[in-house]
């Protein structure tokens, strides 16, 4: 009997460290906009994002046109899909990414470059 009295103090104090630990995390992460990136999908659109993001003149003529906006490749940068078999991964300056995802009810690819300072939208592909 005594060792399942002491089991069940554990399985108690465990259970409240388990619900304050979560309950502590997700406010921190809701305060301060920390997200837990571990796949190398989200950790790579994490790393562009951090980055000052330039676009190419086929990008900004897209801009000016109205066929696409800023918050378009922004939604791209944030639930999109890089495509790592088709991205240049190994080079050592600039990086080169291709990002699938959805615009408009239409499958793209938008391609950046992802250099170690800036990011830059180079274009936007037809899927």
């Amino acid at each position: 009997m005594d060792f399942l009295k002491r089991l069940g103090f554990y399985m108690i104090g465990l259970a409240i460290g388990i619900v304050f630990l979560a309950f502590f995390l997700k406010k921190k992460s809701a305060e301060t906009g920390t997200e837990f990136c571990y796949f190398p999908n989200c950790r790579t659109l994490k790393d562009i994002r951090s980055k000052p993001l330039s676009y190419s003149e086929e990008i900004k003529a897209m801009i000016e046109t109205k066929e696409l906006d800023s918050l378009d490749i922004t939604s791209l940068l944030t639930g999109g899909d890089v495509d790592f078999r088709r991205s240049d991964t190994k080079s050592k300056g600039c990086k080169t990414y291709f990002i699938e995802g959805e615009l408009k009810g239409e499958d793209v690819i938008l391609k950046v470059k992802n250099c170690p300072n800036k990011a830059l939208a180079e274009q936007i592909l037809a899927e």
